[in-house]
């Protein structure tokens, strides 16, 4: 069966309105990387440091094209069974057993016992056996073997899984699919060609701030500016893990939810809030006081290198969904 008519692809303006109804705000590169992948049927490749937001925007898509999201978390060991499909042989065990009981015809049961009635999808299989088109999230890709990496090539060139007992199972639909990338280690090149590719990094200063503004407008003004120059001169340090966007959100949602209009003048006011920001006993432990009390003192948000401008653009842009072509970062974080 031949793939489905895919329903018409938004403009590249419409689809960045409709990631930002999502939650999600992103910038011309970024919008357009997707509407290139909607317009193309090609995988995005999304690959940066953990936290910058490349899950985030595999939600978002979902969100904003009334498609549903099918998830596929990668990690070492992962093998067809669980990404792909496998035999359910619980069933087919019990249709032996009512076939030797006199309950079914053997003969049949030869040509029926590996059939699509048989088959349990796992999420790759179900993406492109779709009635409808989906997004397809593949999370992770770097942490999975080379030998699964090279199985998505068949998928992912020609959106088809072949299953010996079956043969060639062709989609019925075409997914949206986003791959992600820590980089942890090198992805081949064959499989970068068949994809769309971006680097994700953090956002600037500006547009960090602009994304909570309007993920938490009621944190708005001079809470939202102190505490994501925190979070900014934060990342600078040698810290195990770099708190991500999510993270910024929940640490300002407490401060807020604490009644502080800003950051405290006394670092110790601080301390228990930033379990939202450290994930590590040895980010924690290394962030005295006295440390927290520098990165509050730091350079206003007016001296920070080339921020000044782009600050002042975002506050002009507060009420305004163009947050312009800085990094792209969405409600959820993620990885």
């Amino acid at each position: 069966m031949s793939p489905l008519a895919d329903p018409p692809v938004p403009d590249p303006d419409a689809l960045r309105r409709r990631l930002f109804e999502a939650g999600y705000v992103a910038g011309e590169e970024l919008s357009g990387l997707v509407w290139m992948a909607l317009t193309l049927s090609r995988p995005m490749l999304l690959e940066g440091e953990a936290g910058v937001g490349k899950t985030a925007i595999a939600a978002a898509c979902a969100r904003a094209l009334g498609r549903p999201l099918l998830r596929l978390q990668c990690h070492e060991g992962l093998d067809l069974a669980q990404a792909v499909y496998e035999w359910n042989y619980g069933r087919q065990l019990l249709e032996i057993r009512l076939a030797e009981a006199g309950h079914g015809n053997e003969g049949d049961l030869r040509d029926t016992l590996f059939s699509e009635r048989f088959l349990l999808e796992r999420p790759l299989l179900q993406a492109i056996r779709s009635p409808a088109p989906c997004v397809l999230l593949i999370d992770e890709v770097d942490r999975a073997d080379e030998a699964f990496e090279a199985f998505l090539l068949e998928m992912l060139s020609e959106y088809q899984v072949t299953v010996p007992e079956l043969g060639t199972l062709a989609a019925r639909s075409t997914p949206l699919t986003v791959l992600t990338s820590n980089g942890t280690r090198d992805l081949s090149d064959a499989l970068r060609r068949r994809c769309l590719f971006s680097y994700i990094e953090f956002p600037t200063l500006a547009r960090e701030i602009e994304i909570v503004r309007t993920l938490v407008p009621e944190a708005a003004g001079r809470l939202a500016e102190e505490a994501v120059a925190f979070v900014q001169r934060l990342r600078r340090e040698d810290l195990d893990k770099k708190p991500g966007v999510a993270e910024t959100l929940d640490w300002i949602r407490i401060l807020f939810r604490l009644g502080h209009a800003g950051l405290p003048d006394d670092p110790r006011a601080l301390a228990p809030t930033l379990a939202a920001l450290l994930k590590t006993r040895n980010d924690q432990w290394q962030l005295t006081p006295e440390r927290v009390g520098r990165l509050v003192d730091g350079p206003r948000i007016a001296q920070d290198t080339g921020v000044a401008k782009d600050l002042g653009v975002a506050k002009v842009r507060a009420g305004d969904m163009d947050p312009g072509p800085a990094a792209d970062l969405g409600a959820g974080g993620g990885a």
